[in-house]
């Protein structure tokens, strides 16, 4: 299944931009790190499109106001949930973070269930099992200040807010143009991040002017997140379109693993066994959410 090839190529190019990211945080702030996504994704996304629209024959989007309220809604979630992540990432470890953003695997299936999705009784199933690995996640460790406890709760308010987008962007590709899915989630992507990076660097400009010089001064650091960005953002509105978002949320559990070698290789972090068992509950349920 294409959407399933989709997801497994967007999570390694996530963990890769979260950690680019993550070294922007202290110089620009999480708002500085989270618009070096979009600003210099768009560039690397308007690319993408203008050569799948080369090759795509018989497109024809239909743009409508849900569409821009889908996409929108969906471009305000994702400046949330990435600012949330990156701070939780600093209070809570890249590797525990990115785990509890796996939140947004049962947000993003009630979600959809609310938008007309339907899951099976496994994938349901799956759906628990995870949450159950996730609460032990979430559950602070003995001794652990509030920075920890701070953390984990920003990572599941991450969580939650990339299931709203997930559930947005797949509502915003339908609308478009159901019968292209990767035309339409390649469109929708530049569209979003068109929209994010003027809201954004805007906000930052009238309010927060250092952060704005500190993303640009930062240009070559910020041109592999944004690349790296770009294309994980492709790769998930692509499979967004094909499949609902529950089952697209389980697959990309892989990067749980990748995100926790990266975090002991980057940052010297290193796992509890009540972590890692966690983590596999959570990776075991997310697997059969996406099976069932």
């Amino acid at each position: 299944m294409l959407w399933i090839l989709l997801t497994a190529a967007a999570a390694p190019l996530q963990v890769a931009r979260n950690a680019l990211q993550r070294g922007l945080v202290g110089d620009a702030g999480p708002w500085g790190a989270t618009l070096v996504r979009f600003l210099f994704g768009l560039p690397f996304s308007l690319a993408m499109f203008a050569a799948i629209a080369v090759f795509t024959r018989g497109a024809s989007p239909t743009v409508s106001a849900g569409y821009f309220a889908a996409a929108g809604v969906g471009g305000l979630a994702q400046m949330a949930a990435t600012a949330a992540l990156l701070v939780a990432m600093r209070r809570s470890g890249f590797a525990v973070a990115t785990a509890l953003q796996q939140s947004s695997l049962p947000f993003a299936a009630l979600l959809g269930l609310a938008m007309g999705d339907a899951l099976s009784g496994a994938a349901w199933a799956g759906v628990a099992l995870a949450t159950a690995g996730l609460g032990v996640l979430t559950w602070p460790r003995r001794g652990a200040g509030e920075g920890a406890l701070a953390g984990a709760l920003l990572g599941l308010a991450s969580g939650f807010a990339f299931a709203i987008a997930l559930n947005a962007y797949r509502r915003a590709g339908v609308l478009l143009e159901p019968e292209h899915p990767i035309y339409a989630a390649l469109a929708t992507v530049c569209l979003v991040q068109a929209f994010q990076t003027v809201l954004l660097a805007g906000l930052l400009a009238a309010f927060r002017p250092s952060a704005l010089v500190a993303v640009l001064a930062a240009w070559r650091q910020s041109l592999g997140a944004g690349f790296c960005g770009s294309a994980a953002s492709a790769c998930w509105f692509a499979a967004l379109a094909l499949a609902p978002a529950a089952p697209v949320r389980a697959v990309g559990v892989i990067e749980m693993p990748i995100a926790a070698a990266a975090g002991r290789r980057l940052f010297k972090e290193r796992l509890t066994f009540l972590q890692i068992a966690a983590g596999a509950v959570t990776a075991a349920g997310v697997v059969l959410a996406a099976l069932g």
